[in-house]
């Protein structure tokens, strides 16, 4: 869609916004049933594409707003193999709903109004297995060849870039980079760490990104955290360090809650926008190449909306 806006997004200093908390704010905000936490089935309905389009088109006119760049994030973190099988979805249905799913960002792109410099279309993948627990972990070899497949369906759409997000050990990272260089696309790798700041295998978030870095020639466009909240893993974070410059974006949750506690939670719990706006100017300062600014778990317009002005007014 837009090699230029990836070329400037990786280039430039100009804030990339990207979405919230996508699953949490349909099941908690729009009321409604995502088994699986899955979104990607909602591209195939006409009231699914009514209610994420009403999501996309409000984080993208704040883009505008702001004059920001935006990163649309296909709604397809369980579009893999495992959970599409246990939706009903085969091969065939998956693949398809993944290249719907990327034909649907482009429409709203283009309704968006923002210049190409400004738009990254991005798959996104989510791990084989559950974000918060590093269970059955695949080989390097193994996590390649089982995200191949929806990589080569993102290429083909026309995506910009991958990103897997949730990602909580070494081994899917790197299988994730070596499908998408082989697909010719690049790969953003976002990790997710306990209260701790590290991630749920125990490895350390330095130790994880040298590791997957080593073991891909370095492919990675850029690294990032998700799902975790800004003061589980900013004293972890090295000021001036190598593997530090590495990171490039941030999608905090809302809740300081651990992983556990937020599996079991019945409520949401949507922080404080002002004040994780405030964890992100203050992580900016430090590390001003954290460019690609969204939210994950418990977010929605409210605090991307506060981040951006935040980070706009003091740049």
């Amino acid at each position: 869609m837009s090699v230029a806006g990836f070329s400037q997004l990786m280039s430039g200093d100009r804030p990339f916004l990207t979405d919230a908390g996508l699953e949490t704010w349909l099941v908690f905000h729009k009321g409604l049933d995502l088994p699986c936490f899955a979104a990607f089935g909602l591209v195939q309905s006409d009231e699914g594409r009514r209610v994420l389009s009403e999501y996309y088109a409000d984080m993208a006119a704040l883009s505008a707003e702001q004059a920001a760049g935006f990163v649309f994030e296909a709604p397809t973190w369980r579009a893999n193999s495992d959970w599409g099988a246990e939706l009903g979805y085969d091969a065939s249905a998956l693949a398809g709903a993944n290249a719907d799913a990327i034909a649907f960002l482009k429409e709203m792109a283009t309704a968006s109004g923002l210049d190409d410099d400004r738009i990254v279309i991005s798959g996104n993948i989510g791990p084989r297995g559950d974000g918060y627990r590093a269970d059955d972990q695949m080989t390097a070899a193994e996590a390649e060849a089982y995200h191949s497949a929806q990589i080569r369906t993102f290429a083909d759409a026309g995506a910009d870039v991958v990103t897997a997000m949730t990602l909580n050990y070494v081994n899917e990272a790197v299988g994730v980079a070596r499908a998408a260089k082989a697909a010719g696309l690049p790969c953003v790798i976002a990790f997710t760490v306990e209260t701790d700041g590290k991630l749920p295998t125990g490895e350390t978030l330095q130790a994880a990104i040298a590791k997957t870095d080593a073991n891909t020639d370095g492919s990675p466009a850029y690294y990032m955290v998700n799902c975790a909240h800004p003061t589980h893993f900013e004293t972890v974070l090295e000021d001036g360090a190598l593997w530090t410059e590495r990171l490039r974006g941030l999608r905090a949750n809302a809740s300081k809650c651990s992983h556990a506690e937020l599996d079991e939670a019945e409520e949401l719990d949507d922080g404080d926008p002002e004040a994780l706006a405030g964890e992100y100017v203050a992580l900016r300062r430090r590390f001003p190449r954290l460019t690609v600014l969204g939210g994950c778990c418990g977010t929605d317009i409210r605090h991307i909306r506060s981040i951006a002005k935040a980070v706009c007014a003091s740049a």
